[in-house]
């Protein structure tokens, strides 16, 4: 199911036809290092991740990760999505693109197409953004959306903190 489309992105509910790109963006050092090492390790491990999360939270919420497509072609980008976070009781909007669609606006422009879709069809009342504090290039795509600094959080009592920016 297609949630927002762009001049340039379609982006659309994650099925579990998409467990290789999932295996293969999970597996980016990037993401490891700024998101979490998920233990997603071949295309059987992204269907059960996909069902546990992104397609659960669908059923549960109306929400989770999204695909990013180019909409020309149809290639896969990255994730843009919102994610309900339970020990916070927030929703957080959060991507993650492969490394050679970095610098090129994708993750504003998706991000900016799901906040509109959380606020205008949702009707959600607050989106946030998490990041690490080292991660810069997330930093700046929450600033670009208006969400500013609030305070720092922790994922879980055991984690290491996080930014919350609102």
């Amino acid at each position: 199911m297609v949630i927002a489309e762009t001049p340039r992105l379609r982006i659309r509910h994650l099925t579990a036809a998409d467990s290789a790109f999932t295996c293969r963006l999970l597996n980016e050092p990037s993401f490891i290092e700024n998101i979490a090492d998920r233990g997603v390790r071949s295309e059987l491990d992204a269907m059960h991740y996909l069902a546990e999360g992104p397609i659960k939270s669908y059923q549960q919420h109306g929400y989770g990760l999204f695909i990013v497509e180019n909409c020309q072609c149809q290639t896969p980008l990255g994730f843009c999505g919102l994610l309900f976070r339970d020990y916070l009781q927030e929703t957080d909007i959060g991507f993650a693109f492969l490394p050679q669609f970095w610098g090129k606006g994708y993750a504003f422009e998706a991000a900016s197409a799901v906040m509109h879709f959380g606020y205008d069809k949702l009707k959600l009342k607050r989106i946030v953004g998490l990041t690490s504090a080292g991660n810069m290039a997330s930093v700046k795509v929450l600033n670009r959306l208006g969400l500013q600094f609030e305070k720092m959080v922790q994922m879980q009592p055991s984690a290491e903190y996080v930014q919350l920016y609102s």
